[in-house]
């Protein structure tokens, strides 16, 4: 029998009382360790292998040294098993009193659930049929003065899996899979971008005009040179500085700040992809984000059906990412869930219809293109699971992306919606300096303090015809794991503080 097939008997070392009480024979566990000469909290230890990388390629009597916390102990009086392991992965070990010095063995004694411990040993297989190490020597590297969360259980309240993430890693294997997960699809879409001959950069995070995006920024002060800064709400006007510069293949992947509401797909500090293509347009860089998406898709899951699921596991729908995508008009799409008359009917008449036929809150400061635009996210986002790339919108709704040439009231663009969300907008970039002017001076209502004044210079300089990406990395990972909220895919996220 292995120690991680079945519930261990309860340790006298960890007597069930109150944590005060556990955390108090811990401390005494620390005060022998010193007695004994032993640093609680240890040091430099070479290793030649993980736990995972020792799990996932196993051979019999290989010598290993390792390192990792130690999460199950099932002592069985002159022998122990153990599982140790880290964020990548876990191993058992195999302790016997015989095996060891008496030292070691006392200091054994010592140890808990939570503890850092470096091994050295041989491995061999259990007639259980479990890959193991045979300790022969034991090194303390960090005590643990609190306990770990319940060994078989976990962490289930939702609120300390957020709280104290260190608890959700070092207690649920599967959060730790997911966020080990998250980090190497960011490195596959870095190295998708470089092998197509983008250069990554970076770009302000504290600008003096907060642009690229209508949103509220967070607002700070540098005190050194007495002005007022705002954390950006997207890089998008520096990285066209650099489409001006010379640079024609560009990316930053970068955290953004918006000083907005939270939920379930609103995180106020999150992480977004943007690049820019010189001499390319919306339609190019929607086959750049197809191709994206279906690549990480197939490498890291090996399929294009990714289930979606709720946050008590049932699943809620399969999402399709076979290409190609569907792409259809903004219009066509707002037609089909709202009726063919929609863009014939007057503002008054369209504002009236939203309120009473679909029951949508319409605040009474909100234009008419808001108006069909909260139609749009009510009634067609929010329906819409399978990818579909949604083209041409309203002009008024993006300032900074180039106009239709057979139809001025639309803009070139595609906003990509997958389960219900937009995942990434695409523009053909508006490169005109006057018309870029022009659309600024609009959208600010004449307030010239809210206009990058620098960036229109920039333009003056003349910005080559470009496309242009943002993909949501927080809402791309959701996507792709079939995560039920952002705070899943984000390793501390913001919450409220507890007083």
């Amino acid at each position: 029998m292995t120690s991680d097939q079945h519930p261990p008997s309860s340790s006298p070392a960890e007597p069930t009382s109150n944590e005060a009480e556990l955390i108090a024979v811990r401390r005494e566990k620390l005060a022998k360790l010193r007695e004994l000469g032993v640093d609680p909290f240890g040091g430099r230890f070479e290793t030649n292998t993980t736990p995972g990388d020792l799990k996932s390629d196993f051979s019999e009597d290989r010598s290993v040294k390792l390192a990792g916390r130690l999460h199950i102990i099932r002592d069985m009086g002159k022998s122990v098993f153990f599982v140790l392991g880290d964020i990548h992965g876990r191993i058992q070990g195999y302790l016997n009193k015989k095996g060891v010095s008496e030292a070691a063995w006392e200091i054994w004694h010592l140890l808990d659930r939570g503890d850092w411990v470096g091994i050295e040993g041989t491995t061999f297989i259990t007639g259980k049929g479990e890959p193991t190490v045979k300790v022969e020597s034991l090194h303390v590297l960090s005590k643990s003065l609190r306990p770990m969360p319940d060994k078989w259980h976990g962490v289930a309240d939702r609120e300390i899996k957020y709280r104290k993430r260190h608890l959700d890693l070092m207690a649920n294997e599967p959060s730790a899979d997911l966020f080990v997960l998250r980090s190497r699809i960011l490195a596959e879409i870095r190295n998708f971008f470089h092998e197509r001959g983008f250069l990554e950069v970076e770009t302000p995070m504290l600008q003096d005009v907060a642009g690229g995006a209508a949103a509220r920024p967070f607002e700070t002060y540098h005190n050194a040179l007495s002005m007022p800064l705002t954390l950006r709400i997207a890089p998008e006007l520096y990285l066209k500085r650099l489409l001006v510069g010379g640079f024609t293949k560009v990316f930053e992947l970068n955290r953004n700040f918006r000083n907005e509401g939270i939920s379930r797909r609103h995180n106020p500090e999150f992480t977004m992809l943007e690049a820019y293509w010189a001499f390319a347009d919306f339609e190019l860089m929607a086959e750049l984000v197809e191709e994206l998406v279906c690549s990480l898709a197939e490498k890291f899951f090996g399929t294009l059906q990714i289930q979606h699921k709720d946050e008590d596991g049932e699943v809620l729908r399969t999402i399709d990412l076979s290409r190609p995508w569907k792409r259809a008009s903004y219009r066509d799409l707002i037609k089909d869930a709202v009726g063919e008359d929609w863009f014939d009917l007057s503002p008054e008449e369209r504002r009236a219809r939203a309120q009473n036929d679909f029951k949508l809150e319409i605040g009474a400061a909100l234009e008419d293109y808001e108006v069909t635009q909260q139609v749009f996210e009510k009634l067609v986002e929010e329906h819409t699971f399978d990818p579909c790339y949604v083209t041409h919108v309203d002009a008024k709704l993006i300032p900074l992306a180039k106009v239709n040439p057979e139809n001025p009231e639309v803009i070139d663009v595609y906003e990509l919606i997958i389960n219900g969300q937009e995942i990434s907008p695409g523009y053909s970039e508006l490169n005109d300096p006057d018309v870029q002017r022009a659309r600024f001076e609009e959208q600010s209502g004449g307030e010239t303090q809210e206009i990058d004044h620098d960036f229109l210079e920039t333009l003056e300089h003349g910005m080559p015809p470009a496309g242009g990406i943002g993909i949501g990395i927080d809402r791309l990972i959701m996507l792709l794991t079939g995560a039920p909220t952002i705070r899943d895919v984000v390793l501390f996220p913001q919450l409220k503080c507890k007083k």
